[in-house]
């Protein structure tokens, strides 16, 4: 019996589909964005606008889109795989000529009802090539050296486009989600081992080269490692963002000042506090219970996924389910560390709480993935 024939005859029908929808997963997800919701309103003064009602109506579209993928199913989002990347690719290629330019980067399409980040498609439609690529490939084949050139290429070339942004942050997490797909889909571990030795020979290569000739880094980027290493080392410059976000972190305590109450947040000494500094707010008014809270919600969505691949039946919805969960961990987990000075600051948003359109629409078509395999699954 062929994949199509076995799936034809196992997978749920017409309203049943709405039944086995995670229904779980979907509350998580609404729970968190709603908490995104509060902050966006607190941050604004006590208003919807300008942040919290657009977040609000960027997350009914986004739902929406989830439930219209979660009902096509899995297998057509398989077969769909390789035109995905190739339009992730064309997006990002558009952006060298059409591209909007924001803070000395050019990152985003003006779609105009909102500016469309390439990047952030990049990171899913590359979750599902080589999700598709590993499907289709024998088990045996997974670590032949030929076998591995092909997903790394394919990892890299996306990788390349960010990089010339620049967008050094969004980069790395290309690279990261791709090797854990791949880690995820069986290839043999000393493939990795020799990665991480090459980085960190090119990180040592990274700091012998500045200021000469062959710098492999924009002055920027560096400025922002430093910050990284000592933030006291220029408190009202390069390091003024963390020290800020720092104060903020500590004056919020165990249960922090109340709601619209957080000084730092009042006063605008904290920067970006709608976008990447956002989980500072929401700790200095929540404190650390608030702060934990929210993780924990975070955590409970990977748990859930992970929970879900388990139960797959084929390779390719394991290994998006997967790699989706792991690009969620991921951007919640860069996001926080960087707002408490574990990570440089390489602008990554807090998923479904930051604002932004981009993220929050790719995230929730994301989950819309995982629901289309955790419904049409053969039971």
């Amino acid at each position: 019996m062929s994949y199509l024939e076995y799936h034809a005859k196992s997978v749920p029908t017409g309203w049943r589909k709405i039944l086995y929808l995670h229904w779980p997963l979907i509350l998580l997800l609404t729970a968190i964005s709603s908490i995104g919701f509060l902050i966006l309103y607190s941050v604004a003064g006590g208003s919807l606008t300008p942040w919290s009602q657009a977040q609000m109506e960027r997350f009914v579209l986004g739902v929406s889109v989830m439930f219209i993928v979660a009902m096509v199913p899995i297998w057509f989002w398989r077969n769909m795989s390789v035109l995905a990347f190739l339009f992730a690719l064309a997006l990002l290629l558009m952006v060298e000529f059409f591209g909007v330019s924001s803070k000395g980067a050019q990152r985003w399409i003006d779609l105009g009802f909102m500016r469309l980040q390439p990047s952030e498609v990049a990171k899913i439609a590359l979750v599902m090539v080589l999700a598709a690529y590993y499907d289709w490939l024998p088990v045996r084949k997974t670590s032949k050296p030929f076998w591995v050139i092909i997903p790394v290429l394919i990892t890299l070339v996306p990788t390349a486009i960010v990089l010339r942004q620049p967008d050094l942050g969004t980069a790395l997490l290309l690279m990261i989600t791709g090797g854990a797909v791949m880690f995820a889909a069986g290839v043999h571990w000393a493939y990795f081992a020799t990665v991480v030795a090459a980085g960190a020979g090119m990180i040592v290569a990274v700091f012998q080269s500045r200021g000469t000739t062959w710098q492999l880094l924009q002055d920027y980027q560096y400025r922002r490692i430093d910050t990284f290493l000592d933030p006291s080392r220029d408190p009202l410059g390069a390091g003024y963002n963390i020290a800020q976000s720092k104060i903020a972190l500590g004056s919020g305590g165990w249960t922090g000042r109340g709601f619209m109450q957080g000084t730092q947040t009042r006063l605008n000494f904290l920067p970006e506090k709608q976008t990447d500094f956002i989980f500072t707010t929401l700790a200095e008014e929540l404190g650390f219970l608030g702060g934990s809270a929210l993780l924990l919600l975070y955590v409970l969505v990977i748990l859930f996924c992970l929970g879900a691949a388990l139960r797959m039946k084929d390779r390719f919805s394991a290994l998006l389910v997967m790699g989706v969960s792991f690009t969620f961990f991921l951007f919640f987990a860069v996001n926080m560390s960087m707002v408490m000075g574990l990570a440089p600051v390489v602008g990554v948003p807090l998923p479904l709480v930051s604002y932004g359109g981009s993220a929050m629409l790719v995230l929730l078509a994301a989950f819309g993935l995982v629901q289309s395999a955790h419904v049409h699954r053969p039971r």
